[in-house]
C-alpha cells in the first residue's frame, strides 16, 4: 500500500515562531526581572533567583530549538475522507479529522502571521477544532475551499439518499 502524501510547511513558519517566542521571551523577561526586583527586598532571594533564572534559560533553550524541531515533525494530508495533520516538538500530536465531521472552516491571520505572510486553517467540528497552521494565505484558502466544497458534496449525498 502506497503511503499517502503528506505536504510539509512554509519554512518561513519558523520565522513566524522564533517572533512569536521573541515577545513570550521578552513577556516573560520582564516578569522575571521584576519578581527578582520584589526578591532582592527580602531574606533568602537564591531560593528564588536561582529557579527563576534556571526556568528562564530553560525556556530560551526551548523558544531556539522549538521551531526547527516543528518544522521538521509537521506534516498534513487532505483527501476525500479525511484531514490528517501530525505535529509536535516534544510530544507529537496525531490529529485526524474525517471529512464527515466538518462543520465549519474558516482561515486566520494573527498579527505575527500576517507579518510574515502566513495563514490558518481552522476545522469545526463537533468535537473540537483543528487547525493546520502556517500556510501560505492562498493554499489557507484552497484548503478551505477544498474542505467547504467535500462537506458540501457530502451534505448533498445525504440529502438525496
Amino acid at each position: 500500500m502506497d503511503e499517502p502524501e503528506y505536504r510539509r510547511l512554509n519554512r518561513r513558519c519558523m520565522a513566524s515562531m522564533y517572533t512569536g517566542y521573541a515577545v513570550l521571551l521578552i513577556v516573560t523577561g520582564a516578569i522575571v526581572a521584576a519578581v527578582y526586583s520584589a526578591v532582592g527586598e527580602i531574606d533568602g532571594p537564591e531560593r528564588v533567583r536561582i529557579p527563576l533564572a534556571a526556568l528562564y534559560l530553560i525556556l530560551l533553550a526551548y523558544c531556539i530549538v522549538a521551531p526547527p524541531v516543528f518544522y521538521r515533525h509537521y506534516r498534513y494530508l487532505i483527501d476525500g475522507e479525511k484531514l490528517d495533520v501530525r505535529r509536535g516538538v516534544i510530544f507529537i500530536r496525531h490529529t485526524f479529522v474525517p471529512i464527515e465531521r466538518v462543520m465549519q472552516v474558516e482561515v486566520t491571520r494573527g498579527p505575527i502571521n500576517r507579518i510574515w505572510g502566513l495563514a490558518d486553517v481552522v476545522v469545526t467540528t463537533a468535537g473540537g477544532t483543528a487547525d493546520i497552521q502556517y500556510l501560505n494565505p492562498e493554499e489557507a484558502e484552497r484548503v478551505a475551499n477544498y474542505l467547504g466544497q467535500v462537506v458540501n458534496r457530502i451534505m448533498r449525498a445525504r440529502e438525496s439518499a
